[in-house]
């Protein structure tokens, strides 16, 4: 550390290359490769009244040519093994993805301005932060809402609680990963640069209604649950650390 800097904060983001996405029983992480389970489904669609059905499917690499649903995220799979959001340690997968998309049983898209159903190599810009490249698997976490339940907030957010509640069983196994064994290993610093000039980035975000809203500082990067809607909080302004920012601080729901 320089004599004029300052320490705040130290991430340490540890990946986890992923060669491999399987179905199986249990969950499970090894030789690189991914195995998730559908046993409690069942369950998790039943818990919300929005949900008719939910199905899960592996897209592997390069097989873009298939139909998509109206999508409503892309979600990397990370989970803090150390500290609190912007700080301690950080372990996220690479090499694969969750896509969160949804229709209702009358087949309308789920959208408010305008849905993204098609071809999927047509609906994403792969490689570019925040999606998939061409050699990413993609897992499909697919919801069927009831009739009509497409454009209402509370719908939108129960399809992103549920996708949350599958991703939350394949964090839990990620957490107790060996740090050891990952294949890429980045510290992060928040600094203060005594005499130097202060830069703040302004990042404009939606909050305006079921698909337009950001859920910010979840309890996991990039996650949903103990996340503050934007909207709810009436679209003030909210100071982050980049750490913060860089460890998924603001989950995008549009």
């Amino acid at each position: 550390m320089k004599k004029d800097e300052i320490i705040l904060r130290k991430l340490v983001i540890k990946s986890f290359h992923i060669n491999e996405v399987k179905e199986s029983e249990k969950v499970s992480l090894e030789n690189s490769c991914l195995s998730f389970s559908l046993s409690k489904i069942d369950k998790i669609i039943t818990k919300y009244q929005s949900i008719k059905d939910i199905k899960i499917k592996v897209i592997k690499p390069y097989e873009h040519e298939i139909w998509t649903n109206s999508i409503m995220d892309i979600i990397p799979i990370s989970t803090k093994v150390l500290g609190k959001l912007g700080e301690g340690i950080t372990h996220t997968l690479t090499g694969v993805y969750v896509m969160l998309t949804g229709v209702d049983e009358e087949g309308v898209q789920v959208a408010e301005f305008g849905s993204s159903e098609g071809i999927l190599k047509n609906q994403i810009v792969k490689g570019r932060a925040g999606t998939p490249c061409e050699k990413d698997f993609i897992i499909s976490f697919d919801i069927t809402l009831y009739q009509g339940k497409g454009i209402q907030r509370e719908a939108i957010i129960e399809c992103h609680k549920a996708c949350d509640e599958f991703i939350q069983v394949l964090r839990d196994v990620l957490k107790k990963m060996d740090g050891r064994s990952s294949t890429e290993k980045h510290q992060f610093y928040d600094k203060i640069r005594v005499g130097k000039k202060r830069v703040a980035i302004i990042k404009q975000i939606a909050g305006q209604g079921a698909m337009y809203d950001n859920q910010i500082l979840p309890n996991e990067p990039s996650g949903f649950s103990g996340g503050r809607s934007i909207i709810d909080m009436g679209n003030v302004p909210i100071i982050l650390s980049p750490n913060e920012y860089r460890d998924g601080a603001i989950r995008a729901m549009t």
